[in-house]
């Protein structure tokens, strides 16, 4: 896999903290929520901090950590993005690709026509769609197998077949 140009990924982001005791509620901002796990290294702020105990409420990750004990010291990180070092991703199945390794990336067409650059990636149910934007404006690209052909993260180019009316719909 090809170094990110990022150093740190967000992860997620506190929302609040929970407790006098120190713990944070977080919006978690990844597919994989084993990152919150007890004795985890996160960032927030850029500074390296181990996950003491990890709890689980309507979808949010109640973490305490292990240098964070009152609610005085967690509400000095509202509003701060948790954050993992490019060094710990996951690698991903060939044909996967991670949100950040995506946007930037310009877009042409199968005949050579250039779209524009991803700006946004838009997650749905059935799949994302890329946010692609050009000298014509937003144009939406859904990242789907008859759509997208390839992705070249090297060339920094994604390749799609505009199946009928894709195009002139977004136009």
């Amino acid at each position: 896999m090809k170094s990110p140009g990022l150093e740190f990924i967000t992860i997620g982001q506190v929302v609040a903290p929970w407790g006098t005791k120190g713990k944070l509620k977080v919006a978690v901002a990844t597919d994989f929520p084993q990152r919150f796990a007890p004795h985890s290294q996160i960032y927030v702020n850029r500074q390296p901090m181990t996950i003491a105990g990890t709890e689980w409420h309507k979808g949010k990750a109640i973490i305490k950590l292990d240098t964070i004990d009152s609610i005085e010291q967690a509400e000095k990180l509202r509003g701060q993005a948790v954050e993992i070092h490019h060094s710990q991703l996951q690698p991903l199945p060939e044909g996967q690709y991670y949100h950040f390794q995506l946007i930037g990336l310009e877009v042409w067409t199968t005949q050579g026509e250039l779209l524009g650059k991803v700006t946004q990636i838009l997650t749905a149910e059935s799949n994302d769609n890329y946010v692609v934007r050009g000298g014509e404006g937003e144009i939406l690209i859904p990242a789907i197998e008859d759509v997208v052909k390839s992705v070249d993260l090297d060339k920094g180019r994604i390749t799609i077949e505009a199946i009928d009316g894709l195009l002139s719909l977004n136009r």
